[in-house]
């Protein structure tokens, strides 16, 4: 994936570029693209509000709220379309952890690399060890009061 870069004004067109990317995702054929999307930037950043319209964009109809707490969730999909199947969804929130001792038992490796899985994954710095080689990188960083500058990126470290 070529670097891209979208400006937000505010909380809207952030959901509104989570769902539109949730599109092209779908629109890609399975393998093509990664199932793991990476997200880096402050608290307040917008990343939260991006995974909304992400899965909104998938036809998730669930409030999607960080799994700060819990550190993931999942949502069931079941997305069998153009090649594609889909089962679930996960936002995995890193923001509590210290380390990657911290995720043991948590099963985040099978989950990262279940093929049938869309992993999005806030805080992502502090998973090292799990993130795959193919992935979405998206950095999201603040220009002004609602004014957002969200980064996308492939990584093939």
């Amino acid at each position: 994936m070529k670097e891209k870069v979208f400006v937000t004004n505010n909380f809207e067109e952030t959901q509104k570029l989570g769902e539109n990317f949730a599109r092209s995702l779908l629109a890609s054929p399975q393998g093509e693209t990664s199932n793991v999307i990476t997200l880096y930037g402050e608290l307040g950043s917008g990343k939260t509000t991006f995974v909304q319209g992400l899965a909104a964009g998938l036809g998730i109809k669930n409030r999607i709220i960080s799994p700060t707490f819990i550190i993931v969730r999942s949502y069931k999909l079941r997305i069998k379309d153009k090649g594609l199947m889909i089962n679930d969804f996960y936002h995995i929130d890193l923001y509590r952890v210290e380390s990657e001792r911290d995720l043991e038992g948590l099963g985040i490796e099978e989950i990262v690399n279940n093929k049938n899985n869309i992993v999005v994954i806030e805080w992502a710095e502090k998973l090292k060890k799990y993130l795959p080689q193919k992935r979405i990188d998206i950095k999201f960083s603040y220009e002004k009061d609602n004014i957002r500058k969200i980064m996308f990126g492939s990584s093939n470290q």
